[in-house]
């Protein structure tokens, strides 16, 4: 068993100035009745609307608020890691700001990470997409699996928690977040997915194409699987040091 003393939620954000607030309040809402000190790191990822100024309002009234921002858009990979790398509680959890994933979803999540697991991911189970994207995703979740010789059900779930130790080790490339279950495990991690709610989308647009982010992560996946061929860990018998 694995006890959970403190977490942070990081949030990478671009554009997305009229679902911050409810973000926040489905979140307090999900954590305030758990024991365990609590933050949100907001990254903001260079956004041209006014998400920093409603970022910065959150966090004069709320103290659990903290945030992070570029000087311009970097991309989503960069803004996990800045939020990764800014977090020391226990463990991080990621998701998206755009109010697809449920916060009311993280207590179960931690509640399976506290069985002893080193991450646990988000399964959607009941897409709320089009049928474009649904079909999308289910071949692109094949392809990423058969590539990177994972079995994991829904690779694209921002929803994650983590090990914090072990995922500030990753080295995070451009679209590795994309990625992390596998990164993870080349860390040692151990891995479990819980079915989770998912969403439409309440305000603002999605910020990809399909047809853009399926060549991105099919050279992503080769770089994955280079990874994969050159990992290694060592174990040591003595030392004096």
């Amino acid at each position: 068993m694995t006890n959970i003393n403190s977490l942070s939620i990081v949030v990478p954000v671009f554009n997305e100035e009229d679902n911050l607030p409810l973000l926040f309040g489905e979140i307090n809402k999900a954590l305030s009745s758990l024991d365990k000190e609590w933050q949100v790191i907001f990254v903001d990822d260079g956004s041209s609307d006014n998400s920093l100024q409603v970022i910065r309002s959150m966090g004069e009234e709320h103290p659990e608020v903290k945030y992070i921002a570029f000087a311009e858009n970097c991309g989503q990979s960069a803004a996990f890691k800045a939020g990764f790398d800014a977090a020391t509680t226990d463990v991080v959890i990621t998701i998206d700001a755009d109010l697809q994933n449920d916060p009311a979803d993280i207590p179960a999540l931690l509640r399976e990470y506290e069985r002893g697991y080193t991450m646990v991911i988000g399964w959607r189970q009941k897409r709320q997409d089009t049928l474009q994207k649904k079909v999308a995703s289910k071949i692109g979740n094949a392809i990423r699996n058969k590539l990177s010789r994972e079995t994991v059900k829904d690779t694209g779930c921002s929803l994650k928690v983590m090990d914090t130790k072990m995922v500030q080790k990753i080295p995070m490339l451009t679209g590795m977040h994309r990625f992390l279950p596998t990164l993870m495990k080349m860390q040692g991690a151990t891995v479990s997915e819980v079915p989770v709610n998912h969403r439409h989308r309440q305000h603002g647009e999605s910020k990809y194409g399909i047809l853009d982010r399926a060549k991105a992560t099919f050279l992503d996946l080769l770089a994955i699987r280079w990874m994969q061929s050159r990992h290694f860990r060592y174990s040591i018998k003595d030392r004096n040091l």
